[in-house]
């Protein structure tokens, strides 16, 4: 038996994310707010299928042209989304073709993105960091973003590359372990950086004066020859 009524299952769906339990991670205790375009609950094989759908719990949200789970329970269930899938929280990003998200004690615990490549970004200030490879695997609850296939990490300015690379969002650090390279270097490219442009209070450069030439007079000879 189908249902293809988004209300219905939207509601299901709110009903059973209620009871949220308290954990250490402030998180856990906020609500999961489902919006779809339209759903299709298949009662018989425990099938539910949106489309255009956007699941947000605090900072934390998933968008997709299409998500596929194989049951309503936010205790510990896996989430399939497809088409222009976008993963933010705590100020980063991530962005490829597919996503398979976990749900862990009414929480979105981690998220595993494939793509071609996949990309993550996060806003430091200033700065903006940004990363790519074949999969980015990203765990909420730590913060942690571990790039795989082709890696390349840039703070804006400095490039890293790796076969593996380890991203702390909190620590802003990067780690590159020698056991997950496959026998592949690690690579550092440090770009110099530009000089600072002069602000709208600064002098303006002046040139050196130069004496100008004075052209004899008629008759008048270079300096020191006889008349």
């Amino acid at each position: 038996m189908a249902c293809s009524s988004p209300s219905v299952a939207l509601a299901a769906l709110l009903a059973l994310a209620a009871p949220l339990a308290m954990a250490a991670n402030p998180r856990a205790t906020l609500p999961i707010s489902v919006e779809a375009e339209s759903s299709d609950f298949d009662y018989k094989n425990g099938v539910l299928v949106f489309t255009r759908i956007r699941i947000t719990q605090g900072d934390a949200r998933v968008e997709a042209d299409r998500a596929t789970a194989t049951g309503l329970d936010f205790e510990n269930s896996s989430w399939r989304f497809e088409g222009q899938v976008h993963i933010t929280a705590e100020g980063g990003s991530l962005s490829s073709e597919a996503a398979t998200v976990r749900f862990v004690n009414n929480e979105i615990s981690s998220a595993e993105v494939t793509g071609s490549p996949a990309r993550f970004a996060q806003q430091r200030g200033e700065q903006r960091a940004e990363g790519r490879a074949q999969r980015i695997d990203y765990h909420l609850t730590s913060g942690r973003v571990r790039l795989a296939g082709d890696a390349w990490l840039t703070d804006g300015s400095n490039e890293i590359t790796g076969s593996t690379l380890v991203y702390s969002m909190r620590e802003e650090r990067v780690v590159a372990e020698a056991g997950e390279q496959g026998g592949q270097p690690v690579r550092i490219t440090i770009n110099p950086k530009s000089p600072p442009a002069a602000g709208p209070g600064a002098a303006p450069e002046v040139a050196p004066e130069v004496a100008p030439e004075v052209a004899p007079e008629d008759g008048a000879g270079p300096p020191g020859d006889p008349p």
